[in-house]
């Protein structure tokens, strides 16, 4: 349901950050809305050197910034909770100060969204959604 891309310039992020980041995501997301976890994914880009540029301008100080496709219908303050959430730990993880990390949320109609093959639910109608999943697919869901 929700899509994370984090892309990061001029920073190399390890395995074991990049974990750390989608398990933050993920957490600061399911947390906030209420929404499974596995609807959750996250997925990252590295910029190469000189391919960020600020201001028209080559950009040669450590960002990161995160992208998210989310369902709308999210209240102003649940949509900044999760900012929050993430900002926070996705400066600890990097070591990135917040001022350095960059994160936009982008609403879209569940209507116009399909994941496991169907169009999404509203926020709140996952349950009775993912009963519709066939058993093998939520069998090999991340809790």
């Amino acid at each position: 349901m929700p899509t994370y891309t984090v892309t990061t310039a001029n920073l190399s992020l390890s395995q074991q950050q990049k974990s750390q980041i989608a398990d933050a995501i993920t957490t600061a997301h399911s947390s906030q809305t209420g929404a499974p976890r596995f609807f959750a994914q996250v997925l990252f880009t590295a910029l190469g050197e000189g391919d960020h540029f600020v201001g028209g301008q080559v950009n040669t100080e450590p960002q990161v910034y995160v992208s998210g496709l989310v369902r709308e219908g999210r209240s102003a303050k649940v949509k900044q909770a999760v900012i929050s959430q993430m900002l926070e730990a996705i400066a600890m993880i990097t070591g990135v100060t917040t001022e350095d990390i960059w994160i936009y949320l982008q609403d879209l109609p569940a209507a116009q969204m399909v994941e496991f093959g169907r169009f999404l639910p509203a926020p709140g109608d996952e349950a009775e959604w993912e009963r519709g999943m066939s058993p093998e697919k939520r069998a090999k869901l991340p809790n």
